[in-house]
């Protein structure tokens, strides 16, 4: 397997019939290995219109053998070229929560990760609507007592009409909200936000304080010490999209803007997760 760790612009490139893509992640830092459990078509209950899964349809299906084959492939090679994996992304054509065979492929590529790259994170980057199911909310929940697991929480909203035009889904935005808040009150997670102009609009300023005071809740409303945020992460659009220019990059500025004002109600709370911006 050839490894390329050269930045993509568009899932076209990455990952259309590829169930495993190594590839540079700027939140991660380095090389991210990626897996993707929809290798055939896009699959989410999202409809970004900053998404950058492009329409295609693959003659491609997922195999659990296919996925481990390649992945001890794609870490050999890292590992030829002297290059450290950072972690093991489960990320992909949609949300990985949603596939029916979710809880297979994430103990596999554990026992992967702990056998070939023990220093490398296990993360699931996902819109919450899978904590929906019980039986997600209760694997996730459970497999969070491992410190190898970071799980990526997005969170692109704090109102009900800023989320129907960022995320533009059917699940109603509170009840996604509360199922989120009661996650994080046991479960260690990072947030994950994007923030980029749709049809040219800014977030407007009630949309960023209804935002900052939903982080703040998640942040305060762990169960232990355990639970709660571990980091914001606060990024911009940074790759072409199939709805260009609906959705459009705002300047740096303005998510230093936004991550300074978070940092300061953080600091107001006692709440000491990092703030992280990826331009």
């Amino acid at each position: 397997m050839a490894l390329n760790i050269t930045p993509v612009t568009n899932h076209r490139e990455r990952e259309k019939g590829c169930i495993v893509y190594p590839v540079y992640s700027r939140r991660s830092a380095g090389l991210s290995v990626g897996i993707n459990l929809f290798p055939g078509k896009k699959t989410c209950q999202f409809d970004c219109p900053y998404c950058e899964v492009f329409p295609f349809s693959a003659n491609a299906s997922f195999d659990l053998s296919q996925m481990e084959d390649d992945l001890r492939a794609a870490i050999t090679a890292a590992r030829s070229e002297n290059i450290p994996v950072k972690d093991i992304c489960f990320s992909g054509n949609g949300e990985p929560t949603l596939s029916p065979v979710f809880a297979e492929a994430f103990n596999l590529a554990e026992k992967i990760r702990e056998e070939a790259s023990p220093c490398a994170k296990l993360v699931v980057i996902t819109n919450g609507t899978g904590l929906l199911q019980p039986n997600v909310f209760k694997f996730l929940k459970d497999a969070a007592s491992s410190p190898s697991l970071d799980i990526w929480l997005k969170l692109d909203a704090g109102t009900s009409e800023w989320y129907q035009k960022m995320n533009r889904c059917v699940i109603p935005h509170n009840k996604l909200m509360e199922k989120i808040k009661e996650f994080t009150s046991c479960v260690p997670a990072t947030i994950q936000t994007m923030l980029c102009a749709i049809n040219r609009e800014t977030p407007s300023r009630e949309e960023a304080q209804e935002w900052e005071a939903l982080v703040c809740a998640l942040a305060a409303n762990s169960k232990d010490s355990k639970a709660g945020i571990r980091k914001v992460q606060l990024y911009g659009k940074a790759r072409a999209a199939p709805e260009d220019p609906h959705a459009s990059s705002l300047p740096a500025e303005y998510l230093e803007k936004r991550a300074s004002s978070l940092r300061g109600k953080f600091a107001e709370n006692n709440i000491t997760a990092p703030v992280e911006i990826y331009i």
